[in-house]
């Protein structure tokens, strides 16, 4: 009989709980600036969803799958990607600034999670 890789652990991985960090910050931020009638709004919550979601499923289906715990993990940086756009679109739409990748704000974004 063939045993099972574990699977499963994914609450104490550091991506799920950067995604899960990123969908409610997403949450927030869509309630807070995005006007409750617009796609965008029901857009970035869905991707910032899909991302957190798809690093569970992804580790869920590692028992069985290499291949689809990849596959699902991809598609969870694919929707945080489409994310990040989302909030570059954002700031570029208002003329807001977007902190460089090397600035004290960013560097203190990273450190949160």
């Amino acid at each position: 009989m063939k045993k099972l890789r574990p699977s499963g652990g994914y609450r104490k991985a550091a991506s799920f709980q950067t995604a899960t960090l990123i969908y409610d910050a997403t949450y927030w931020f869509c309630e807070k600036f995005i006007d409750s009638r617009s796609r965008t709004l029901d857009q970035m919550i869905q991707t910032a969803r899909s991302g957190r979601q798809n690093i569970a499923e992804g580790s869920r289906a590692a028992a069985t799958s290499s291949q689809t715990e990849l596959r699902l993990v991809n598609v969870a940086r694919s929707s945080l990607e489409e994310l990040l756009l989302d909030y570059e679109d954002y700031l570029r739409h208002r003329h807001l600034r977007q902190w460089a990748s090397s600035s004290a704000e960013s560097s203190a974004v990273r450190e949160v999670p």
